[in-house]
């Protein structure tokens, strides 16, 4: 049989936020089987769980947000990434503000953090959301399009394809296939970091977002280069980075996807209105589970390997 997972131990990390620039920190705990993520507000007066669900996201600009009532998280999409890329099934999230700390800007920081702590088979069958007919969302039209889309596949395959005009991105690729079956997630996705411009900079402090971004967390661009005087981590880091978060994204919908995933300019907003939009359709999937781990599609087999 193909186990659930969770964490043979517990873990804890304290960072920033990189909207609120807030201080926070995190503790991540075992969970029973079928208890799904979990995050837990510990700092509210009477703590405050939010399960992740598609339809707990409440706020999807530059980040996905989740909510229960007036309680709400931030930023979990790098946390979210990570533990689909491990594929970890349960854990509690305990959490003392509002948004995730965003540490080095990427997902590795909390691959270390969960890989450290163990990954610990439990007794009870992993379920999939196994996608059986295709499902697509778009938006606009020319040189606005942007769309995505899932279709049946017996793994987990994502193709993102970004269009930035801007001599930096133009310069690496701007397309990326990733299978979760042939390739390592740590190796070749965990290490890139989420990425901005200068000159957005202002625009989004008056907005109260990026208050806690910096050179240490982000790859930061003018209108001529990189600012990070480390470069890029992989010569593809923009567009890897957009994979790195449509697996967080995805994964808010709870279950390991069985899917390939296409999309050309999409975001969070656009990543949980598929989600959504497959949930719309009861027809286009279906739950399962492998009794016979022979049979369950490459890379859900074992706990992801470290680099």
């Amino acid at each position: 049989m193909l186990q659930q997972r969770t964490l043979k131990t517990l873990t804890k990390a304290v960072g920033v936020g990189l909207h609120s620039g807030q201080r926070v920190e995190l503790t991540l705990r075992p969970a029973a089987p079928d208890t799904g993520i979990v995050f837990r507000r510990i700092d509210l007066p009477v703590p405050v769980d939010i399960p992740v669900r598609a339809d707990a996201a409440t706020d999807t600009r530059l980040a996905s947000t989740i909510s229960n009532g007036s309680a709400k998280v931030q930023t979990v999409e790098h946390l979210m990434s990570a533990c689909a890329g491990l594929g970890l099934d349960n854990l509690y999230v305990d959490i003392t503000a509002e948004e995730v700390p965003i540490l080095d800007g990427s997902s590795a920081s909390f691959v270390f953090l969960l890989q450290s702590a163990g990954v610990q088979l439990q007794n009870a069958p992993k379920r999939f959301m196994r996608v059986i007919k295709p499902v697509e969302v778009r938006l606009g039209e020319g040189d606005d399009l942007k769309w995505a889309r899932l279709d049946p596949y017996h793994g987990f395959k994502l193709s993102f394809e970004i269009d930035f005009a801007h001599r930096v991105v133009d310069s690496t690729g701007q397309r990326v296939t990733f299978d979760l079956g042939s390739g390592s997630y740590a190796r070749d996705i965990a290490r890139a970091r989420t990425f901005g411009f200068t000159k957005d900079v202002e625009t989004m402090r008056a907005n109260g977002l990026g208050l806690g971004g910096g050179l240490d967390n982000a790859v930061v661009m003018d209108d001529y280069r990189v600012l990070n005087s480390d470069g890029l981590r992989y010569d593809d880091e923009f567009v890897k980075h957009k994979i790195l978060d449509a697996m967080g994204d995805l994964y808010l919908v709870g279950k390991p996807l069985l899917a390939s995933y296409t999309a050309f300019r999409s975001g969070h907003a656009m990543n949980n209105k598929l989600l959504r939009e497959l949930l719309s359709h009861p027809d286009a999937y279906e739950i399962v589970t492998f009794e016979d781990d022979k049979q369950a599609p490459a890379g859900f087999l074992k706990p992801a390997r470290a680099w």
